[in-house]
Order: structure tokens, then sequence, then C-alpha cells
């Protein structure tokens, strides 16, 4: 698969397609551009960098950090219930991993396999083996807001949300060239995840589907 340009949202687009490949039916809710019945979450804006985030209770939980080049600001992203805000933790620290696992190069990250099931991980490991094949890393800043979450009736979660890439850039490890994001409203894009508890508790994804220019 090739990128067509060495960008964060270009590389996001053009993986899209294999992200596809790895979903299943999941919950029919997911489908649609806002999940029916879904609580939109409140509450203040939570930074997740460049410290490491504060990880849930009850499960050995990787630490996942990103340096200060890189910020991934998760706006809105509280809920009141318990069980939706556990969906919540884990969907931002599924993200957050495979943004450190490129600036770390590593596409064999721990924390990426600790959030994805066997059905995403080798497309999230091929996304972000992309970045290390041709010498990237990420720099400036990516929002994610407007989280939309629920579980269905099979008790599968469902999460949607937006990535505003727009202050965001690739750069060349070597040289230092930066390409920067686009600012178009394909460089906002919204994820749809369906995820499945494991035994211990952790809400890993089991489908995602990367929409460009879906957040209006």
């Amino acid at each position: 698969m090739n990128r067509p340009a060495r960008l964060v949202t270009a590389a996001l687009t053009a993986s899209a397609a294999l992200l596809l490949t790895a979903c299943g039916s999941g919950d029919d809710d997911a489908s649609t551009d806002k999940i029916k019945g879904a609580d939109t979450g409140a509450g203040a804006s939570a930074s997740a960098s460049p410290t490491a985030s504060a990880a849930p209770a009850g499960v050995d939980r990787p630490e996942i950090t990103l340096p200060k080049e890189f910020q991934a600001d998760f706006e809105r992203w509280t809920n009141s219930d318990p069980k939706l805000q556990a969906i919540l933790n884990d969907g931002r620290e599924e993200l957050r991993s495979q943004y450190a696992a490129v600036i770390e190069a590593d596409p064999d990250s721990e924390a990426v396999a600790f959030y994805n099931s066997e059905a995403t991980l080798p497309t999230a490991r091929k996304w972000i083996k992309q970045f290390v094949d041709d010498g990237e890393t990420l720099i400036g800043k990516v929002t994610v807001s407007d989280p939309q979450v629920s579980i269905g009736d099979s008790g599968s979660g469902v999460l949607f949300y937006c990535v505003d890439e727009r202050q965001a850039s690739t750069k060349d490890r070597k040289t230092g060239e930066v390409t920067k994001t686009p600012d178009k409203p394909e460089s906002v894009i919204q994820y749809r995840i369906n995820l499945d508890k494991s035994p211990q508790g952790v809400w890993k994804a089991a489908s995602v589907n990367v929409v460009p220019g879906a957040c209006g």
C-alpha cells in the first residue's frame, strides 16, 4: 500500500480501506454518522501529552508517553457513567499508543498490541510501519473531540470521535524536512470503533473505520 503524500491525513486516508477490511459486522449503530442514544460526554478538557495519562485502575496497563514535540489533546473526554468512561479511557489510550509507536519507530509496540484485538492489530502495525519505512515521525498537535460512546445490546462498545490533524505534521528523521497537514475539511477525521471487553477488563478495538471529512 502506497501513501500519496508524507502527511498524517494522507496516511490515514490511504489506510482507511485496510482498516475497513479488519472490521466485523459490529454494532449496527456504528454505520451511522452518530450513535443512536449515545452519550456525548461532558466535562473539562483532558490533555494526554506530553506526560503520560493516568491509567485506569484494576489492570496493569502500559504507560504511554508522548514527547513535547507532539501533543494529542482530548477535549470533553469525560462521562458520568463509569462503564462508558472506561470505554473512553481505553479508546483514548488505543489512539495514543499508535501515535507513540510511530514516534518511537516501533511497529511491534506492546502498548498497541495491548489495546487492539487480533482483528485490528495487523492493520495498526502496518499503518505504523509505513512511517517507520519512510523514516518519518510526527510533530505538532492533534485535537481529539466530540466523543460519542455507547454499549450495544451485545455488550460491545461503540466509540465515535473526531481527530483534527490540521496542526500536525510529519518530519523526516534524517533531513528534518517538515510536511504540514493541509488545512482542509478532510484533515478532520472521524474514527468509528467497535470495542470488546477482554476477560481482564480492557476495552480492545475490534473494528475500526476511519472517515476523513466526516466531522462536519
